[in-house]
């Protein structure tokens, strides 16, 4: 069952040229934009993956310029990790059942660690811990409520990296906000529970729902987006010690302009979402994005994953390098996912 795409505040869509912001946008393929968008940037980072920024620049090779193997894990070129495995899972059950449904998603991930569902070669890797206790407790209780993890550690990008597919689903289904906000936390909270977490997936909700809107700009989009997103969770007094984490998102102006030096790029959330903004603020097309995400090094493939979704998004399929796109591994199967009728 495929969705059907309206814009998410009408309203916000004005002007002479209203009509036609609109219509392009519902001929767009928004799920194979975004999430081809997302896998590119998470196989283009994987070969960098746990380098340092100075390691990245210092190779042979120099920094990443295209698609290459990941030789530390054994794979080719265009091989994806997690990131885009547990996305690829989550949209398959949204785009199969048309809504959301946490058992399932929880289902497929077990097929992911256990069977090798939706990877490049048919085995499962580069899996993250939080990630592998969440579905290891699934398995023994079947219980989508009590598996993922809810301590402080349990803040790494895991969820984040993976939300794309919920967070267009709400906008498709033009969800009330609260609703959307709520859906978005608990398919995150599937594997990392903690609020912090939770936050980092519900703005990235509110930057989808922006560049949805159909804005000129992919910087006004992400600052339309942040400052919606931090004006609801401010409405409750218990989320601002959390929501002050993100603090340097609130002045988009200011923050893209912060030195690289000043950038971290782990698997923490927060520097993880840090990370892919200050990609999207400071470039003007997809592969300037990415190649500036992934050059961060670190945990290259999921910021590489998180800016590639946005920028998919707004720049849209035909913007990412074809070049790159036909370096993945499964292409096809992949595109007819995501084009399921």
């Amino acid at each position: 069952m495929r969705m059907h795409w309206k814009a998410v505040n009408k309203e916000s869509i004005n002007g002479p040229n209203a009509k036609k912001e609109e219509k392009t946008l519902r001929g767009r393929n928004l799920w194979l934009a975004g999430m081809m968008g997302l896998i590119v940037g998470d196989a283009l980072g994987d070969p960098v993956q746990f380098m340092s920024r100075e390691e990245v620049r210092c190779r042979k090779q120099g920094p990443v310029t295209g698609m290459e193997p990941a030789e530390q894990f054994g794979m080719p070129e265009g091989a994806w990790t997690d990131d885009s495995s547990l996305a690829l899972a989550t949209a398959d059950s949204i785009l199969t059942l048309g809504r959301v449904d946490p058992e399932d998603i929880m289902e497929r991930f077990v097929s992911w660690l256990e069977d090798g569902a939706y990877t490049p070669l048919g085995v499962a890797f580069d899996i993250g811990n939080t990630c592998m206790t969440s579905i290891k407790a699934y398995e023994v209780s079947r219980d989508v409520r009590t598996c993922g993890g809810t301590s402080v550690w349990a803040n790494g990008n895991g969820s984040l990296m993976r939300i794309l597919p919920v967070c267009l689903y709400a906008a498709e289904c033009d969800l009330a906000v609260e609703e959307a906000v709520a859906l978005v936390e608990s398919v995150g909270g599937l594997t990392h529970a903690h609020l912090r977490a939770g936050i980092a997936c519900g703005l990235y909700y509110f930057c989808v729902r922006a560049v949805l809107q159909g804005r000129s700009s992919l910087k006004s989009a992400l600052k339309v987006g942040l400052e919606e997103g931090f004006r609801f969770y401010e409405r409750d007094i218990l989320n601002r010690a959390e929501l002050a984490h993100y603090g340097r998102l609130r002045d988009l102006e200011t923050f893209g302009k912060t030195p690289e030096s000043d950038i971290r790029s782990s698997g923490y959330v927060v520097d993880s979402l840090e990370a892919a903004v200050w990609s999207l603020v400071r470039s003007d097309s997809y592969k300037e994005c990415l190649l500036t995400a992934v050059n961060l090094g670190d945990d290259a493939d999921s910021v590489g994953a998180i800016a590639g979704g946005l920028a998919g998004l707004f720049y849209g399929y035909d913007a990412i390098p074809e070049e790159w796109r036909s370096a993945i591994i499964r292409r096809e199967w992949i595109e007819e996912l995501l084009q399921k009728e």
